[in-house]
């Protein structure tokens, strides 16, 4: 037999505040629509590296610009540099787009509502034990890695940066990982991780 479950009935001040996270329901859908930005912009940029790929000028041109190269006449063929750069670019978008999926849907299931995914075959398996804690370690480590790629891309194009420039992305990376390392230490303090003999009682 199943037991019954009890029906809490709140108050109208508990029901309207607990009420409320559904005030965060638009701004996932805003970030719904980042997304599709974001994966339009990839489209546009991969456009643009097979076009430039085939000889033509103008798509070679604004590949050359937006791998944030500069020089003094007009690009006339892609080089390895170019390619790498673009393709870091495209990599971007995709962990940033990465990034976009776990907040919208570990967001929405920790803070707005549960979605009830645990019988669909598509449920990703970090959203089975998800929670605040997990959420944040998990952004933080997605943003070391969208930082990674920007370092490395600036690294590869470093001729065109500053000194300073390369000192500070080196800085705010290392302090990204600091934090993440942080966050997960704090993580671990509070919720220290259970031996199999521990479960077992």
């Amino acid at each position: 037999m199943n037991k019954p479950t009890n029906s809490v009935k709140l108050g109208a001040i508990p029901n309207l505040i607990f009420a409320s996270r559904w005030l965060q329901l638009p701004l996932y859908i805003g970030l719904i629509v980042a997304q599709a930005v974001y994966t339009y912009h990839f489209w546009v940029e991969l456009v643009h590296l097979v076009e430039a790929a085939l000889g033509n000028p103008d798509a070679l041109k604004a590949v050359f610009e937006a791998s944030g190269q500069h020089a003094d006449s007009a690009p006339t063929h892609l080089t390895e540099t170019t390619i790498m750069l673009v393709v870091l670019g495209l990599i971007d978008v995709v962990m940033i787009s990465n990034l976009l999926i776990m907040v919208i849907v570990g967001g929405y299931e920790t803070f707005v509502s549960r979605m009830n995914l645990h019988e669909h075959p598509d449920q990703p398996e970090w959203l089975d034990h998800v929670n605040a804690s997990v959420l944040k370690v998990k952004l933080g480590t997605a943003i070391i890695g969208i930082s990674s790629i920007h370092l490395l891309k600036t690294f590869i194009n470093a001729e065109n940066y500053s000194e300073k420039a390369l000192i500070a992305q080196t800085s705010i990376h290392i302090a990204f990982l600091l934090s993440a390392m942080a966050i997960a230490a704090t993580d671990r303090i509070l919720h220290p991780a259970h031996t199999p003999d521990e479960k077992s009682h």
